[in-house]
């Protein structure tokens, strides 16, 4: 392949797109970004200094400067971390400052285990839409707002924090409404974007089928 084989997986919050991407990565060699991490780690560093997550002028320099080695950090998962990552991924300035960080990831994807990368699958919100409309294969994942709360009360719980159903289930529906009202870079699938309703599906399937569709464009596993 004489060009990177770009494949972008988007969705809500918990609609397996996570999972998705890292299985498709490691099939397929292609290198990972969990683009969510992004805003979550800007998120992070406004709750660390005491800033207000929804301050555009605050927020813009925290994603400006973004210590990109802190991508692993596990506080990217709690809860008020999530919610300070929905605010400031509604701030443009934030979306602007991060945009080419993760094309250049696209496009010129990082070694996988010292070997070339194939290609880069980056998942996220407006992946196929803002980042790489670009991209060889699209993907969108779907599911009701009541099963991806209770996959996020299992996550949550698994990695010892209390979590509360009807607490994280209010929370999800006020996050899928700011990502799908917000005026840029709104979540919503691509015109050419294959849409995967995961509610009844559990991770396998969901996996094969997106294996199929790669394999198409003639990725092969490693």
């Amino acid at each position: 392949m004489t060009s990177p084989l770009i494949i972008t997986i988007d969705g809500p919050a918990a609609s397996g797109k996570g999972t998705l991407a890292r299985r498709l990565a490691d099939k397929f060699g292609l290198a990972h970004l969990d683009t969510g991490r992004l805003y979550r780690a800007t998120g992070l560093a406004m709750l660390e200094t005491g800033g207000d997550p929804a301050d555009p002028i605050a927020a813009e320099k925290a994603a400006q400067n973004l210590d990109f080695s802190r991508l692993g950090d596990p506080r990217l998962r709690q809860e008020d971390v999530a919610r300070a990552a929905s605010l400031v991924a509604a701030i443009p300035a934030v979306r602007a400052a991060l945009l080419e960080a993760q094309r250049r990831f696209a496009h010129h994807p990082p070694p996988v285990n010292s070997e070339p990368a194939i290609g880069a699958v980056l998942d996220g919100r407006d992946i196929g839409t803002v980042v790489c409309p670009d991209a060889n294969v699209k993907l969108f994942l779907v599911a009701s707002v009541e099963s991806r709360a209770k996959r996020r009360v299992k996550e949550l719980r698994e990695s010892g924090a209390a979590a509360i159903y009807n607490d994280v289930l209010q929370d999800m529906r006020e996050r899928d409404a700011r990502d799908s009202e917000r005026q840029v870079a709104p979540l919503s699938a691509a015109p050419d974007a294959v849409i995967i309703d995961t509610t009844l599906l559990d991770a396998d399937q969901v996996f094969e089928q997106a294996s199929e569709l790669i394999a198409r464009h003639g990725a092969r596993p490693r």
